[in-house]
């Protein structure tokens, strides 16, 4: 009768931790950063990206799936915009030095 007051008090005081902590969610969190904000792990090598990516499969099966279906997206450099309206825009030394 004690073993199963103690184990039941245990059992009890770890699911009240585990609920304060939210280890699975600080887990998810943490994967979810390291695979948006693509930084240091990328370089770190092949055994930090498989931990990366296995926790957030476990943690985030849905959002994981998503991401591994989406195409990447090309990081392209900024071009100028050319001023439409750049003839009333134009200062007045810019007039007289134009024909």
């Amino acid at each position: 009768m004690v073993g199963v007051v103690v184990t039941a008090a245990a059992a009890l005081a770890a699911g009240y931790l585990l609920g304060r902590l939210r280890p699975w969610q600080r887990l998810g969190d943490w994967a979810a950063d390291q695979v948006r904000f693509t930084g240091a792990w990328v370089r770190s090598g092949a055994g930090r990206q498989a931990v990366v990516v296995l926790a957030h499969a476990v943690t985030a099966p849905r959002t994981s799936w998503r991401i591994m279906r989406a195409p990447a997206n090309e990081t392209l450099a900024p071009m100028p915009v050319r001023d439409p309206d750049w003839v009333a825009n134009r200062t007045r030394t810019d007039k007289e030095g134009t024909l």
